[in-house]
């Protein structure tokens, strides 16, 4: 019988879905035989749901859904059941785990046999014993078939099929050598942009985007594209009122390719940045040396409301059911100002918000409550402090607990009010000890701790509960310069339980291991084989530290293409920069060529 469904998460903590799950037809409840084991796969909204539901959406007069992936991803993580059970979700699964920790199959093929065989969904278009010319003649076929397919696909997944093989290549933090998705070139389709608008964001950043005439590509209707910042605009001489090609990143994000510049006929505008913000019109500046302008008014309402739906999201306090469209009803109905208001909300006003029933106002409730004690990183990275992304929140939760540890006895709550109180009064010279964190990041972390704002925020926060998890203390190893082969999320003489002034803080001392120790890398632009995070989680796999800015301190600049500032920057600072294969000999323990 099935147990438990859940999300992957962020890969170590996903959301319980079972619920859900079971109403997902595809899906067997029950086995064809006894068994113990764990699926992963893939649930997925076909083509003709997704035609279906929007067709109603349309009678009633609701706006669109945007495409069947987005689409299933909501609809695995309804908070009620039925909506998902309305929505007929399917699955396909492709891999399997059975009792005791190992497959008992020896491949990949024997392992969808296997699960078809237990009444689990298979896709049926796979073949093995492929040599790699069939595989390339594979995705080729496949380039054009897959628009007859009853579901989106964005490519080809390839895979050494024999299990001992695939142990004997091993991974790359989460990448496997044994596998890789051919992505199929994005479709290409021509429209033509009527305005471009600044958005705000939550941090005051200004971003143009582009609306355009709709138009469909890659399976959904688009009339928006970021064109990310002015800097790029320029770059690609986009102007209001320019025929365009657009196409989607990765078959989802929508992006403008190029100008066609001989169709223009001299009504085009060329768009500049406003002088005061759209929102608020407040003034908007930008930073020497920056390409972002940004609205000056912290209590920009674009901004407080993204900062709110920042602050409860994924990666901060990641309270489930707390979404944008919730969060803007509580700002609208004034029942929340900031951060801090959520954590006030009783019961009744929970209940007063639009499709929020006894049962859902309760689930929602008892979340929130949940999420009052959360991990440091967490937390410091749901404030949304200015050039401090979820990296270096953790690299900076690792430093702050190690420089003002919990005392014997102290509870997570006054460990939380003075370590706010030591943040505040921090110099930012200091938060330069923090590995990959330079001079800008530093004077923005110490700007934010010694904000006024920023004070009463955070007091408000431990006023209404809310705490950071105490760290784990382990005792230094007697007598040993050495306590293992792991890192602290810090990396270097840090992480090994040292401060700045060699004053062990009991932490068990550690050293880097691996081609990369010691060693601190900034990742920018596309990289062909890696996401951001994948490259990221590669370099901290093999004892290096990734960093979210280029400084002094910085040892390489992993640069794909549209590098763009960070480059500018490395090459000004004499950083040694390098590309995606010079990493990849680096990681595998070879010397890089060129």
């Amino acid at each position: 019988r099935l147990q438990q469904a859940a999300t992957r998460g962020d890969g170590t903590l996903g959301e319980d879905v079972t619920a859900n799950v079971r109403t997902i037809e595809a899906i067997p409840r029950r086995l064809s035989e006894p068994a113990d084991l764990e699926v992963r796969g893939e649930v997925f909204m076909p083509k003709a749901e997704f035609a279906r539901i929007n067709a109603e959406r349309e009678e009633r007069g609701l706006p669109l859904y945007a495409n069947p992936r987005n689409s299933g991803a909501g609809s695995l993580r309804q908070i009620d059941p039925q909506v998902t059970a309305g929505r007929k979700l399917s699955a396909w699964a492709y891999i399997l785990i059975e009792g005791g920790g190992g497959p008992s199959v020896g491949s990949q093929s024997a392992a969808l046999a296997r699960l078809s065989a237990l009444g689990f969904p298979v896709e049926g278009h796979h073949e093995d014993g492929l040599d790699i010319e069939a595989a390339i003649g594979f995705t080729e076929r496949w380039r054009e078939a897959r628009h007859d397919l009853p579901f989106e696909t964005d490519g080809v997944v390839i895979k050494v099929d024999d299990y001992g093989q695939q142990a004997r290549l091993g991974m790359v933090s989460r990448a496997p050598r044994w596998a890789i998705a051919y992505k199929f070139p994005p479709e290409q389709v021509i429209t033509r942009i009527e305005d471009i608008v600044a958005y705000v964001g939550r941090t005051g950043t200004l971003t143009p985007v582009a609306h355009m005439t709709p138009i469909k590509v890659a399976g959904s209707t688009v009339a928006r594209a970021t064109l990310h910042n002015l800097d790029e605009v320029r770059r690609k001489d986009i102007r209001v009122g320019d025929w365009v090609v657009l196409q989607k990143a990765g078959d989802v994000i929508p992006e403008v390719v190029r100008p066609l510049v001989e169709r223009r006929d001299g009504s085009e505008r060329i768009w500049e940045m406003p002088a005061r913000c759209p929102v608020c019109q407040a003034e908007v500046v930008q930073d020497e040396g920056e390409v972002r302008f940004r609205c000056s008014n912290p209590f920009c309402p674009a901004q407080v409301v993204q900062g709110i739906g920042h602050f409860v999201g994924r990666g901060g306090m990641d309270i489930e059911g707390l979404g944008w469209k919730v969060v803007t009803q509580l700002l609208q109905r004034g029942l929340v100002k900031s951060p801090a208001d959520v954590y006030k909300l009783t019961f009744e006003d929970i209940l007063g918000l639009e499709r929020y029933a006894k049962k859902s106002a309760e689930n929602l409730f008892h979340r929130i409550d949940a999420s009052r004690t959360r991990p440091l990183a967490r937390i410091l990275n749901a404030l949304g402090i200015r050039h401090v992304g979820y990296q270096t929140a953790i690299d900076l939760a690792a430093w702050a607990s190690r420089t003002w540890p919990p005392e014997e006895g102290e509870s997570a709550a006054a460990w939380t009010q003075r370590l706010t109180g030591e943040l505040a009064t921090t110099p930012a010279e200091r938060f330069k000890e923090v590995p990959g964190i330079g001079g800008i990041v530093a004077e923005s972390i110490a700007r934010f701790f010694a904000d006024d704002v920023t004070g009463r925020l955070l007091r408000d926060l431990v006023a209404a509960g809310v705490s950071a998890e105490l760290p784990p203390v382990r005792p230094r190893a007697a007598g040993a310069g050495r306590a293992g082969t792991g890192t602290d999320a810090g990396g270097g003489k840090e992480a090994a339980g040292e401060t700045a002034g060699g004053e062990a803080r009991g932490l068990a001392v550690a050293e880097a291991a691996g081609p990369l120790a010691g060693k601190t890398l900034v990742v920018t632009g596309t990289l062909e084989g890696f996401s951001r995070e994948e490259a990221e989680d590669a370099i901290r796999a093999a004892g290096g530290h990734p960093a979210g800015s280029v400084s002094k301190k910085t040892d390489y600049l992993v640069a794909g293409e549209k590098a763009g500032s960070k480059l500018a920057k490395a090459e000004s600072l004499g950083v040694p920069v390098i590309d995606e294969a010079a990493l990849r000999a680096i990681l595998e323990g070879r010397r890089p060529t060129g």
